[in-house]
């Protein structure tokens, strides 16, 4: 009986080892994902701040959100549903708002967790001449089955 306890509870701690590294391994595989859709988003709105953008590059960075999504940037007016913000990129892309003067965007730290990115970045532009990096804005961004749901400035 003795031995049967020993084999049952080396079978538990063997299986309770395993799980936890599935566990492991299954949310390093989300944050990873996650990270690499703030990374395409980024990515994406950089193509789309140069002055030869196309609306089919505004309709590629949409494809990462969902169909409820929303943007949330209280200085610049507030709330912003997603036809909203598609509109406000093709009137910017049309009355010249996309120039290249923001020649990149840096990752300056991030912080994952469970459905959510923060991010805090800067804009890096060119200015009289010379490329200078921006202020540090900070960036929320909130998921819900693998697509992005909710963006929230505090810039």
């Amino acid at each position: 009986m003795k031995t049967r306890l020993k084999i049952l509870a080396s079978f538990f701690l063997v299986l309770l080892a395993t799980n936890q590294i599935v566990a492991q391994e299954a949310t390093e595989a989300h944050q990873d994902s996650l990270e690499t859709i703030v990374k395409k988003y980024y990515d994406l709105n950089l193509k789309i701040f140069q002055a030869n953008s196309k609306v089919e590059d505004i309709d590629n960075i949409f494809e990462l959100f969902s169909d409820d999504f929303t943007y949330v940037h209280p200085k610049y007016g507030g709330t912003y549903t997603r036809e909203e913000l598609y509109n406000g990129y093709v009137r910017n892309q049309k009355n010249g708002g996309y120039d290249g003067k923001v020649t990149d965007i840096k990752i300056l730290n991030k912080i994952v967790g469970l459905n959510a990115v923060v991010t805090q970045k800067c804009f890096v532009e060119r200015k009289d001449g010379t490329i200078k990096d921006g202020e540090p804005q900070m960036t929320l961004f909130e998921f819900r089955k693998g697509k992005i749901s909710r963006i929230f400035e505090y810039w």
